[in-house]
């Protein structure tokens, strides 16, 4: 009997870790909708899955934005009729600001990206898993080290990623009595060469680690069978500055 084929979606898939776990994902037989703002980037990600019987799917969206992510979940519904993983990756970051110097605009535009947009693509895929048959699926958040501990002059990014944990937390427990599994990857240092454009995020020259080992690890959580969950990971370059670091 042929297994019926599981269904991804991955925001921020246009490059870096959404890239990276996007094609981890494709390669391991997943059907994956592809979520990002800009629409070359998403049809490049998708082109490097190469030629398959099961092509991934680039939707342009602003997961900022309410009436982007009902069109994106429209999609999904329409083209799969349902959904067994959210990678919850898509977020932005700036340059170190003293919090003083952070305007309410730029504010706003973070929180926007990392905080709403998550949640309004985890409330979308809560509402489907608890309706499609099977029912359930998996939600993996992508938090951040600096969900424990921040960098200097990161108000905005680490406001967020700390919000993200408890966004994973309370996922977890309203998900449990609907077959619905959530848990949260932080990471740190991967050379995705975004992270290069950034002193915020990799000052110096600070170790990393290679991306596919982020995608391999995203890849073990998609994996468990919804009776077992990662409740939190952390994946990140062995020598870099985090252990004692706060």
């Amino acid at each position: 009997m042929t297994e019926t084929p599981k269904i991804a979606l991955v925001t921020g898939a246009g490059s870096g870790i959404g890239r990276a776990v996007s094609l981890a994902l494709h390669g391991a037989g997943w059907r994956v909708v592809l979520a990002g703002r800009r629409a070359a980037d998403l049809e490049q990600t998708a082109s490097l899955g190469g030629a398959s019987s099961h092509p991934m799917l680039p939707v342009s969206t602003d997961v900022s934005r309410p009436e982007s992510v009902e069109h994106l979940f429209g999609r999904i519904r329409g083209e799969y009729g349902r959904l067994d993983l959210l990678f919850n990756n898509a977020g932005i970051n700036i340059p170190a600001v003293p919090l003083e110097d952070v305007t309410f605009e730029l504010w706003n535009r973070i929180v926007g990206v990392n905080l709403t947009g998550a949640f309004l693509c985890a409330q979308h895929a809560v509402r489907l898993m608890k309706q499609q048959q099977p029912r359930g699926g998996r939600i993996i958040n992508n938090g951040s080290i600096s969900a424990h501990a921040p960098r200097p002059h990161s108000a905005p990014y680490t406001a967020t990623k700390h919000a993200i944990t408890g966004l994973t937390r309370s996922i977890s427990l309203d998900g449990r009595e609907y077959d619905i599994a959530c848990g949260q990857i932080d990471i740190g240092n991967a050379n995705t060469g975004l992270a290069d454009q950034s002193k915020a995020l990799v000052p110096g020259q600070e170790p990393k680690m290679d991306v596919q080992d982020v995608a391999g690890a995203v890849l073990y959580m998609a994996g468990l069978p919804l009776s077992a969950n990662v409740q939190f990971m952390t994946v990140m370059a062995t020598k870099m500055p985090f252990i004692g670091r706060g």
